[in-house]
């Protein structure tokens, strides 16, 4: 049986922000937070809505849509930089009244998570970083590069089928692809290369230590995007930060190994999702 609900728009930070909704409050749910979900770059909500299915059996769960993606506002003129996605996620939780709410950002949304915590809003309980790029002024390029996700969003938005797309997720399943082929192209071009460059410009190691929440760093085994080295780090930076590793899994985690994914979640949340 689905735990989805409905998709919904609240006006929020300025702007109108999309999001789906799975679980609710009824059952055992009421009693746990919330959880926020923050997918990355190029990912409009509705293809984590696997994610939300599964975790929508144990949490009122929310998949938001990142400003310049899916049905999330979008324009020629909207700010795209981190500081505004992470006001976005403060000023939702806000608007539709989230008393006590954890935060799981993938990627792109991991350090929008950072930059949101840092600010201590009332109501976040918990952080979740999963493989987010550790890029930055001075620091090693994110692995993956710009024409990848240029290229293939220009691609979508011509129409294309999941063959097409495969060429740039080859070990993808078909019904990833799909969906994929169907959503990207509704990803702003001048939103995720704002994104993308700001992975190098932005220095999310500095709001480390100000996140005054319990966090865990969830580590692909595979992708190069978090090394041992990183992880030391961010040990230094987040005092008794959880850190897990997820095998047989590139950056994309749950495509790759879903059940390693809800698994490396443990009980973290307040409930597990195994």
């Amino acid at each position: 049986m689905t735990t989805f609900l409905y998709g919904a728009n609240v006006h929020a930070n300025g702007i109108r922000q999309h999001y789906l909704r799975y679980g609710g409050t009824d059952g055992a749910r009421a009693q746990r937070d919330a959880v926020i979900i923050v997918p990355g770059i190029t990912s409009p909500a509705i293809t984590w809505g696997f994610v939300g299915e599964r975790f929508g059996r144990h949490f009122d769960t929310y998949v938001l849509d990142v400003r310049g993606r899916g049905l999330s506002e979008a324009s020629d003129t909207l700010d795209y930089s981190l500081d505004a996605q992470a006001a976005d996620v403060l000023a939702f939780a806000q608007a539709l009244g989230l008393k006590r709410y954890s935060i799981v950002g993938h990627s792109m949304g991991g350090r929008i998570g950072v930059r949101a915590a840092r600010t201590k809003p009332a109501g976040l309980t918990r952080l979740v970083m999963v493989d987010p790029p550790v890029s930055g002024p001075g620091r090693r390029e994110y692995p993956s590069k710009l024409p990848w996700y240029v290229d293939s969003m220009a691609l979508a938005r011509k129409g294309c089928d999941l063959e097409a797309m495969r060429a740039f997720c080859p070990t993808w399943t078909d019904e990833q692809l799909r969906l994929r082929a169907e959503w990207l192209h509704t990803c702003d071009e001048r939103a995720i290369i704002t994104s993308f460059n700001a992975f190098h410009t932005d220095d999310v190691h500095v709001d480390m230590p100000a996140v005054g929440v319990p966090c865990m760093l969830m580590v692909a085994e595979r992708g190069d995007v978090i090394r041992e080295e990183d992880i030391a780090e961010i040990k230094t930076l987040i005092a008794d930060v959880q850190v897990t590793h997820v095998r047989d899994a590139g950056h994309m985690i749950p495509w790759d190994n879903e059940e390693g994914f809800y698994q490396a979640f443990g009980d973290f949340l307040g409930a597990s999702l195994t």
